[in-house]
């Protein structure tokens, strides 16, 4: 750009073009308001979409977004619809999600969305609207404290108080949420600093904030340590989380799994960092994981934690969990180490680095002849993940799943809401790429799923992208419908209709002699089919196992329009196998 006085018509065409970069450092520049300074700020840290919702606060940033073509903007039907699509895009994409709304109830109903990514680290940013400076903590119009409200549920949060610091706060504020170990950050604009003027000073300089450095250079001390246990172990076991995923390290960490010849399960978010066809492949391990995964977890004499946090869902009973083993725990964030499980050592650092650090001066094995790996197998053969049974007029969720598997295939991406849909979702669809699976894990979100699929849909628009729901948790968050028809996001929801809170009728079947209270909700539940089509999206439902795959077909067909698949399946199914609360994960309880 040169040097001359921006104009508002020069700003608006160097935002239409894109020629470049903005950077203006000239002290004679025409004034940029607050609103035009977030937007530019936004272009340049390569923001291409924002979710978002307007109201009054927040008129000054939309009348700029309405001239600007480098980012598109999505309308939600709702904010946390728009939080958990922004976190759905962040985890599809590996880029950072970004919300815009306004003050008081739209700053708060993005707080179920944030506490969601803050659980699973997940990089976004929402910039939400505050009342005018002078009226802050005076119970003004739509006024709520967004800073104290979120402050435990985010990496860090902002109240812009002067617009001449709104360019370094946004910097900031990205830097902080997709370094170290991502997570959620809130930016507070009161109206008054986005209609305020300053010149916009772009920099390209390295971000530097005192008292934050998420940078760790891992020992080679620890690293040596590290490689000493697992050379040594005879029964090894890795166990990865999502570290592996936000990292980017797949294929270095299959590398190191084979060449020490390894055994591999994963949490729930760690789910496509290992191919779940590999030989290794235990799949997920915990209260809902496979009675092989658990078992060797139970029997190990080496456990490789990798980018995991060692959460209740996972151990069980801690006293009991790998009771054999020594613990190598490698991650990035120095919280998690030894807080829930006591390491033998820890490493702590991205999990990429340390991996490629590591591979080279471990042992390599083959234990394709000795007693553990014959063990593991032997554990597959005579415990397997059930394969559910179709009834006379309903579907088993388990034979569903596998459907989907088989014709989607490993380059699909699969959003889940929480509970038993996801369970059986984990547990039969085989994942065998990163990026591929995108569920509500540490907060267990309902009415994750629908948006979740909206927002990875717009930021991976060359892939598949199905939504598997429950039909408790679809009416959460059904009326985002409306967004996926309106922007022609041809997301593919199988809706398994049970007619109950699964999961939890699952727990009162098991635990609570059957008394099912509130979780009866079949006879109140709308006709699907005409509520979805009543939004505009295509609409069917399936009783039998050749009607779901030949819909499910079609379903993969649409390039438009939003599929809904209404599956009816058997009422009183279960997940299995089943860890009881606070028991071993060896307690486990299998299929009838």
């Amino acid at each position: 750009m040169s040097s001359t006085t921006l104009t508002k018509e020069v700003y608006k065409t160097a935002l239409k073009e894109n020629r470049e970069k903005i950077v203006m450092n000239r002290e004679d520049v025409t004034l940029m308001t607050g609103a035009e300074i977030l937007i530019c700020s936004l272009i340049n840290e390569g923001v291409d979409t924002v979710f978002g919702y307007p109201g009054g606060s927040v008129i000054p940033i939309y009348d700029v977004l309405y001239d600007t073509k480098e980012i598109k903007h999505v309308l939600v039907r709702h904010e946390q619809g728009g939080t958990h699509a922004a976190d759905g895009y962040a985890r599809a994409t590996g880029k950072t999600g970004v919300v815009i709304v306004t003050s008081g109830p739209g700053a708060s109903n993005t707080v179920t969305g944030i506490a969601t990514a803050f659980m699973d680290s997940i990089p976004i940013v929402v910039f939400a609207g505050q009342v005018a400076s002078p009226y802050i903590g005076k119970e003004s119009f739509q006024e709520a404290d967004v800073v104290g409200i979120t402050r435990s549920i985010t990496k860090h949060n902002f109240q812009v108080k002067d617009v001449k610091n709104l360019a370094d706060t946004v910097r900031k504020a990205f830097y902080i949420a997709r370094t170290g170990r991502p997570g959620p950050v809130v930016v507070e604009l009161p109206v008054d600093v986005m209609k305020s003027q300053a010149v916009f000073n772009s920099t390209t300089d390295e971000v530097v904030i005192r008292g934050y450095n998420p940078s760790f250079e891992a020992s080679m001390d620890d690293i040596y340590a590290a490689a000493e246990i697992i050379s040594n172990s005879k029964k090894p076991v890795i166990y990865a989380g999502g570290g592996i995923i936000s990292s980017g390290c797949t294929e270095e960490f299959i590398k190191f799994a084979e060449k020490i010849d390894a055994p591999v399960t994963t949490t729930l978010l760690g789910l496509g960092s290992f191919p779940e066809d590999h030989p290794l492949s235990l799949g997920m391990l915990g209260m809902h994981g496979t009675w092989y995964a658990n078992m060797a977890i139970t029997n190990a004499d080496a456990l490789i934690a990798i980018g995991a946090r060692f959460d209740d869902r996972v151990t069980g009973l801690v006293s009991e969990f790998a009771p054999n083993a020594k613990i190598v725990h490698i991650d990035i964030d120095p919280s998690c180490i030894d807080r829930n499980v006591q390491s033998h050592v820890s490493v702590i650092g991205d999990a990429g680095k340390i991996i490629r650090k590591l591979r080279p001066i471990v042992d390599r094995k083959d234990r394709s002849a000795d007693g553990w790996i014959k063990q593991i197998e032997k554990w597959k053969t005579e415990h397997p993940v059930p394969e559910g049974r179709n009834s006379e007029d309903a579907l088993s969720a388990q034979r569903v799943i596998k459907i989907m598997s088989e014709i989607a295939g490993k380059n699909a991406i699969i959003t889940t809401d929480v509970g038993q849909n996801q369970m059986w979702t984990a547990l039969n669809y085989g994942f065998k790429e990163p990026r591929t699976f995108i569920t509500s894990g540490g907060l267990g979100t309902m009415g994750f799923g629908l948006p979740a699929s909206i927002g990875a849909a717009i930021g991976s628009p060359d892939r598949k992208v199905i939504a598997v729901i429950g039909d408790g948790g679809f009416q959460m968050t059904a009326y985002e419908l409306a967004t996926a028809v309106h922007y022609k996001v041809p997301v593919k929801i199988v809706l398994l209709n049970n007619g109950y809170l699964g999961m939890v009728r699952q727990w009162q079947q098991l635990f609570y002699q059957k008394r099912y209270a509130s979780t009866e909700i079949g006879t109140s539940n709308p006709d699907f089919i005409q509520l979805s089509k009543s939004y505009g999206a295509k609409a069917e439902r399936v009783t039998k196992e050749k009607q779901f795959e030949a819909a499910f077909k079609r379903a993969m067909a649409e390039d438009e329009l939003p599929v809904v698949i209404e599956v009816v399946i058997n009422r009183e199914e279960n997940v299995f196998p089943m860890v009881p609360s606070g028991a071993p994960i060896k307690a486990m309880i299998e299929e009838e």
